[in-house]
């Protein structure tokens, strides 16, 4: 069955800036001047393609089928010392968290970050000067004017990493959803299969004294992600925006701690200043275990380490878990 999804965090379009319009070359002409000097106005400037922080949305779903974004031109300058009308700007609205590369170069242009931004993306053409701005006491008539400069032709890749408090980071089947689940309104889809999750979702978890943090579920990690494997790096971009990262690996696993090491080394990989963010581990799914496993699963980890033991199910130590995020969040 396929997948269907309106959350959409990567889009390639084609922008045009638009061209600046034309200076004029024009002389007065008057009933008893009929030879007058030049009185050609300049041309409008060309339409800028700009981005612009919407926090409404929080996809890019909206750009998906409309991959061809123009600006207007400016208008030609006319006699009279009339200038040309400068062009609308096109507006591109964006989530926050967005951000613009060269798709022929890969090379950073801008990132949105902040409510109502807005960021010149592609700038528009100038506008062309009329002969009046040409004359000089030895060229009273200049029979010339400026062409408006051209507008600028590129394809922009948009990409958009999930802004949140706290970033789920484990294997596919680790248990992020379900315990997004448990201590936000989200719903995400839960099942016993290995990448139930294809999209990232956020849950504002409630807190003490009507605090609240926003906690990101995304996509299960898988060893060699880095490389392209499984989701492969689709989703490992989005986790560079979170505040901390909350690594879960469930208690049945084979070799927790090795699990560990797997999930730190995929970052690394990535980008290995995700290691500079705070950490914390929570063992998921702490149910199918008794007191004495607990404990033999936590020797195995060094003394200065520091490993919670959670529930979705039972809710075991989920309120101690948040109050772990909100103190970490907070240093």
């Amino acid at each position: 069955m396929a997948v269907t999804s309106n959350f959409v965090d990567y889009v390639k379009i084609y922008c045009r800036s638009g061209s600046g319009g034309a200076g004029s070359m024009h002389f007065r002409h008057e009933k008893f001047a009929d030879k007058g000097g030049p009185d050609g106005g300049n041309g409008g400037h060309g339409g800028h393609i700009i981005l612009k922080c919407n926090t409404q949305l929080w996809t890019l779903l909206h750009l998906k089928y409309n991959r061809h974004v123009f600006a207007e031109d400016g208008g030609n300058g006319s006699g009279a010392l009339r200038t040309g009308t400068d062009a609308k700007n096109k507006i591109i609205e964006v989530p926050i968290g967005t951000i613009a590369r060269d798709a022929l170069t890969g090379e950073f242009l801008c990132e949105v970050t902040e409510k109502n931004q807005e960021i010149i993306l592609i700038e528009g053409g100038m506008g062309g000067l009329g002969n009046t701005e040409f004359k000089t006491s030895t060229n009273q008539a200049p029979k010339f004017a400026q062409p408006g400069i051209s507008g600028i032709e590129k394809t922009i890749i948009l990409e958009l990493k999930i802004l949140a408090d706290v970033g789920l980071v484990g294997f596919p089947n680790a248990g992020k959803s379900t315990l997004l689940s448990v201590v936000s309104a989200a719903k995400p889809e839960i099942a016993d299969y290995p990448f139930t999750t294809l999209t990232p979702n956020i849950g504002i978890i409630s807190y003490r004294d009507d605090k609240s943090f926003a906690m990101a579920d995304i996509p299960g990690i898988i060893e060699g992600a880095a490389q392209g494997k499984g989701l492969g790096i689709r989703f490992l971009r989005h986790i560079e925006r979170n505040s901390i990262l909350l690594f879960l690996i469930p208690a049945d696993s084979k070799n927790i701690i090795n699990e560990y090491n797997i999930l730190l080394n995929e970052l690394k990989e990535y980008n290995p200043e995700l290691l500079d963010k705070k950490r914390i581990l929570a063992v998921s799914k702490s149910d199918l275990i008794d007191d004495e496993l607990e404990s033999l699963i936590r020797q195995e980890f060094p003394n200065n380490f520091s490993v919670i033991f959670i529930s979705s199910l039972t809710n075991k130590n989920i309120t101690q878990l948040k109050d772990i995020i909100w103190k970490t969040i907070n240093e």
